[in-house]
């Protein structure tokens, strides 16, 4: 299975963490990373993602991000349009988009403890979706 992932750069200590756990799990399947791309921040995430689907060579995406609660409920308005366009471009590609961003509700402390499972999944989410869809195709 070829993978892209798109790395949110907001969050930085707890993202840049995220992409390299995502990395060695890919490497310990033995799945091939083609692409890794960057973004500004999880809200940012949908248009390149929607590129990279369009790519021959990518089976599936990996998205990591962490959104951290601030003083409003901007973080749950961020991880609810996000997580439902992401969604909505999975299923109009027919290939997984998996969901490893961190949050909404989540204080940068409680961000740190998440970074390996979150990551991990995301990987092991993707890989499965893709063999479920090859099975049923």
């Amino acid at each position: 299975m070829n993978l892209a992932i798109v790395v949110s750069e907001f969050n930085k200590d707890v993202t840049s963490r995220m992409l390299s756990v995502a990395q060695e799990k890919a490497e310990s399947m033995k799945l091939k990373i083609v692409h890794t791309s960057t973004v500004l921040g999880s809200f940012d995430m949908p248009v390149i993602v929607d590129a990279l689907l369009k790519k021959s060579d990518v089976d599936g995406i990996v998205t990591l991000g962490a959104i951290i609660t601030g003083q409003t409920k901007h973080d749950e308005v961020i991880s609810h349009a996000t997580a439902k366009t992401l969604t909505e471009l999975s299923v109009k590609y027919q290939k997984p988009v998996s969901l490893g961003i961190i949050g909404p509700a989540l204080q940068e402390k409680h961000a740190h403890a998440r970074i390996r499972p979150v990551a991990e999944r995301a990987v092991e989410a993707a890989e499965r979706i893709f063999d479920e869809l090859k099975r049923i195709k």
